[in-house]
């Protein structure tokens, strides 16, 4: 009898309000820094130093991005949509840092697949396990964007891209009634359904071995 290979996870049908706004201005940011604007540079290295950190607590990130679609809609809560969109971008920032290639990419990997890729072949490296566990865990979302901001680091030094519009998603998810049960679920699923690629058939998968130079 032969064995069924893993189903991809299942990915919600089309974004969020929020995920659409952090896809937005990610990207925008993004493409400038990748084409060396001095605005976009300058940017990310304010957006930097609120990786990890409450967003609301910065004055200087202040502006960054424009966030009118979260006042606008009724629907939304505005400091919780805030807080979501801004740490999802400053772990972004924290993540794109010096490289050349992007490090956000729609409909891409969602953070488990993400994280399973830093472990080549089918062996679990077990402390970027606990490290992925530590931020399933979280009681809060302070302390969840401490933990993400070790994740990104780690993705970093890896070369390995996410969707930082799902996460923005889910990071705002994660402050309603239940939600970080549904958010750690997909997660979950996302780490294990990944397949990876034995390390002799890997080739040269790494898009982001090509470094921009050190920025501020």
């Amino acid at each position: 009898m032969t064995t069924a290979p893993p189903t991809a996870p299942r990915r919600r049908a089309a974004l969020g309000p929020v995920g659409v706004l952090a896809g937005r201005e990610i990207s925008r940011l993004q493409t400038g820094y990748l084409a060396d604007r001095s605005d976009a540079v300058a940017a990310l290295a304010r957006l930097r130093r609120g990786a990890g950190r409450d967003p609301a607590a910065i004055p200087d990130l202040w502006g960054l991005l424009d966030t009118e679609d979260l006042f606008a809609d009724p629907a939304l809560r505005p400091d919780e949509a805030h807080t979501a969109l801004y740490t999802a971008a400053t772990l972004w920032s924290l993540h794109q840092q010096s490289l050349g290639a992007r490090m956000h990419q729609a409909g891409g990997d969602e953070l488990g697949a993400a994280v399973r890729k830093l472990m080549p072949g089918s062996a679990i490296d077990e402390p970027i396990r606990k490290r992925f566990v530590r931020a399933g865990t979280a009681g809060s979302l302070p302390v969840l964007a401490t933990r993400l901001r070790e994740i990104a680091l780690l993705l970093r030094r890896g070369g390995h891209a996410l969707d930082y519009a799902l996460l923005a998603d889910q990071l705002h998810d994660w402050q309603r009634p239940g939600g970080p049960d549904g958010v750690r679920s997909s997660w979950g699923r996302s780490f294990h359904a990944h397949r990876t690629t034995p390390p002799d058939q890997a080739g040269d998968e790494n898009p982001a071995t090509n470094q921009k130079d050190s920025r501020q």
